[in-house]
């Protein structure tokens, strides 16, 4: 069982509203990304570090199973919301995770109104979900840069070859 202090990071679309909310009266930055982050890798703390390094509060929209599913296919996700969220927590750079079944966050940028929408390079602006909501409420987009070669897609292709390799199948330790 996950700790409080990681548990409490975990919230719902109406707490994340009003955390928002009391954030911006102390005059605090909010940052907002989303993603899927099915299999946690270098990449994406690296992403997400940088990511928080851009305002007060990084608040992530973590895709519901049945919203990956909709975007990746229905082998995906590989780990269920529940635990990518408290595998995400756990993260020091991260101030509050909110699980959305819808398959773009959308309305729930429109909940937190962030200061800075942040997104990987390989968006265009113009693609990006919500950019031009932020953008007419005085924020503005942030686009990082990704780590090159690592990605939740390539390391399951591994994971895969992998075990086709081994004869019979299987993996051992």
């Amino acid at each position: 069982m996950a700790s409080k202090i990681i548990t409490d990071k975990i919230v719902s679309p109406e707490e994340i509203a009003a955390i928002a909310r009391r954030a911006k009266q102390k005059n605090k930055t909010i940052a907002f990304t989303n993603g899927c982050f099915d299999i946690l890798h270098a990449g994406h703390v690296n992403y997400l570090n940088a990511a928080a390094d851009l305002a007060d509060l990084l608040i992530l929209g973590l895709n519901s199973d049945a919203s990956v599913k909709k975007i990746k296919g229905e082998k995906r996700p590989v780990i269920h919301d529940t635990h990518r969220a408290v595998v995400l927590a756990s993260l020091a750079c991260i101030s509050h995770i909110v699980i959305f079944d819808e398959p773009d966050p959308g309305s729930l940028i429109k909940l937190i109104i962030p200061d800075i929408l942040v997104k990987g390079e390989d968006w265009n602006e113009n693609e990006i979900i919500g950019a031009d909501f932020v953008k007419q409420n005085g924020g503005r987009i942030s686009r990082i840069p990704l780590a090159p070669d690592i990605s939740t897609t390539a390391i399951i292709k591994k994971i895969l070859d992998t075990r086709s390799a081994v004869p019979g199948g299987t993996i051992t330790s």
